[in-house]
């Protein structure tokens, strides 16, 4: 299994685009293939700790669930997958450096496993999608002030 990463700078704070990474239930509204989002745990400080999504992928919806780790928060945030029906792994992280003027760099890693075999060339075209439209569609987000 192969870890990807993307990398961009966004004009905001790290405490922003924590903050827009980490609001779930607004996530159809900004990012292009999350259809539905659904907190199903909170931690004692009341994030989202386990949270299900029904995405598009591969032509077709896609459900998984993930389990959010926020120990470096707000400098970062992981997840491990729970439960997927296209994925045995989707466990990924954001980190959030302050860079000059107001600016932040994020770094987008992602470990992807299918539970069905697909060409490796197939694999890298989606994996480069997910990668560029996460850290897209956040930039976008964030320097929209939504």
């Amino acid at each position: 299994m192969e870890r990807t990463a993307q990398e961009m700078t966004i004009a905001g704070s790290p405490e922003r685009c924590f903050a827009v990474v980490t609001d779930f239930e607004r996530y159809p509204e900004w990012v292009a293939d999350v259809k539905e989002v659904h907190v199903l745990s909170r931690d004692p400080e009341g994030r989202p700790s386990t949270v299900s999504f029904r995405a598009g992928a591969f032509g077709r919806s896609t459900s998984y669930v993930l389990a959010y780790d926020y120990r470096d928060a707000p400098l970062a945030v992981a997840w491990m997958q729970k439960d997927g029906d296209l994925t045995n792994r989707l466990d990924g992280r954001y980190e959030f450096h302050a860079g000059p003027d107001g600016t932040t760099e994020v770094r987008y890693e992602l470990s992807v496993e299918l539970r069905v075999p697909i060409p490796g060339f197939v694999k890298r075209r989606a994996e480069g999608h997910i990668l560029h439209a996460a850290v897209r569609d956040l930039k976008t987000r964030v320097e929209s002030g939504s």
